[in-house]
């Protein structure tokens, strides 16, 4: 089976066929996700937070990125593979960036990479596209630049930033990302990005008017019931079973009842014939 090209996922918006996309870090959670039909995976530089205990996303590099999207791939046969682009891989020229797409393409097999940012970014994005490599825009509430939002905020509240965010998301699409990532902006701004693109747009925090949705693994399935944006709904809590599985297999290993007979193995004993022969 081969994997959704671009030229599918845009179909997808002609055909009002919504997107369904899950963030994953790794080969076990890529085989989950493969099996649920979802059409896009992404690799996400969140792993900085979720998978490495970070505050933010800064941190992740390159390699590490590299690293995760490769094991994610191996675990894929329909699902479309996107990429993200570190924090300082794409910033400083778009040759730099394109070095880093390459990468990502050459080492980590992704499909396609996604990069944060809009007019500010388009140089990058249109040197990458250039030279052949789909690339995902990614604007609103944009984790690489936590410190200069003063945090983890909504944006595209006031008018001035919604139109902003408005000429970011045209300036992404002509410069020739064939999707765009909206993030933590509110519902009636993603529902008129979403109408004025010709690209899809896939929604993580802004609203259910967009061409798809995104969520992390982690948080769709409730491994971690400490943290709840508004934006994450939890369609499992599975914390709890999980730490349940772990409190019974110490409660066991400490009353000598694990591993019993099922669970180990014996030596062979002498077939009826073969003792014959002694």
């Amino acid at each position: 089976m081969k994997h959704l090209s671009v030229l599918d996922l845009r179909k997808k918006k002609a055909d009002n066929d919504k997107i369904v996309m899950v963030t994953a870090y790794d080969y076990t959670m890529a085989r989950l996700v493969e099996q649920a039909g979802v059409d896009m995976v992404l690799v996400g530089d969140s792993l900085g937070m979720v998978v490495q205990g970070h505050e933010d996303t800064l941190p992740v590099t390159l390699d590490h990125m590299i690293y995760h999207c490769a094991n994610v791939g191996r675990g894929l046969e329909r699902a479309h593979l996107v990429g993200d682009m570190p924090f300082l891989s794409y910033q400083v020229s778009p040759e730099q960036a394109l070095l880093a797409a390459g990468r990502l393409v050459k080492e980590g097999r992704v499909h396609s990479v996604k990069l944060e940012g809009g007019e500010r970014s388009c140089a990058a994005i249109e040197r990458i596209v250039a030279a052949g490599i789909p690339v995902v825009g990614h604007i609103g509430l944009t984790p690489q630049s936590v410190h200069a939002m003063g945090g983890f905020r909504v944006q595209g509240r006031r008018d001035d930033d919604a139109q902003r965010l408005i000429s970011d998301a045209l300036a992404v699409q002509e410069a020739g990302a064939f999707c765009l990532v909206l993030e933590g902006i509110p519902t009636e701004l993603a529902a008129e990005i979403t109408a004025r693109l010709d690209i899809p747009t896939v929604g993580i925090g802004a609203g259910p008017d967009c061409d798809g949705q995104v969520l992390v693994c982690n948080d769709l399935l409730g491994l971690d019931l400490s943290f709840k944006p508004k934006f994450v709904k939890r369609f499992a809590e599975l914390q709890h079973a999980a730490v349940g599985a772990f409190e019974a297999y110490a409660r066991e290993v400490r009353e000598g009842t694990f591993p019993d007979a099922e669970h180990s193995f014996h030596r062979k004993r002498p077939t009826p014939r073969l003792a014959k022969l002694y």
